[in-house]
């Protein structure tokens, strides 16, 4: 849990980075990739878990600014990676401007239930891993290998001396 600011922005710093890594991997083509032929694309959903940061944050009583057409879903990667970059960026600003490490212990109604502010930001950021980790699949399956996050990609357990990675 986080106790201060600077608590909270390290690791969103780090999973932001994570993210990023992710996103760079992506191709304007890779955006196209479905979960199933009625399901959302790659690109939705990135896009929401990018364009849902300053919504999510401005429901809680930050004043950040929110992407103008969150509903279109860009044709190209690096600008869905570019907006990701700049909204990380401007959420950290937000909060370390607006929030205080007492903040942190102010009690919210979140989704039908009280949660501190900083439950909320925790929250934040697990639906942003959530969402990355449906990337990394939906990467796998339109031929991209995916940055491995918490761990190597298949493909890089030989560059580690590992001949049979674990399943």
């Amino acid at each position: 849990m986080y106790v201060t600011i600077a608590d909270f922005v390290r690791e969103w710093n780090w999973e932001s980075s994570l993210t990023l890594k992710v996103l760079e991997g992506l191709t304007d083509e890779s955006l196209n990739q479905k979960v199933y032929p009625e399901g959302r694309t790659l690109g939705r959903i990135v896009w929401h878990f990018t364009t849902n940061i300053p919504e999510y944050l401005a429901h809680f009583g930050l004043i950040i600014d929110e992407v103008e057409d969150e509903k279109h879903v860009p044709t190209s990667a690096k600008e869905i990676t570019n907006t990701f970059k700049r909204i990380s960026s401007s959420a950290i600003r937000a909060i370390e401007e607006q929030w205080t490490d007492e903040t942190l212990k102010e009690v919210q109604i979140a989704f039908g239930r009280e949660e501190t502010n900083a439950q909320i930001l925790m929250g934040l950021i697990k639906h942003i891993i959530h969402h990355r980790g449906q990337a990394t699949i939906l990467m796998r399956q339109a031929g991209i290998k995916p940055f491995g996050v918490y761990g190597p990609a298949k493909e890089d357990w030989f560059h580690l001396g590992v001949e049979n990675p674990p399943l």
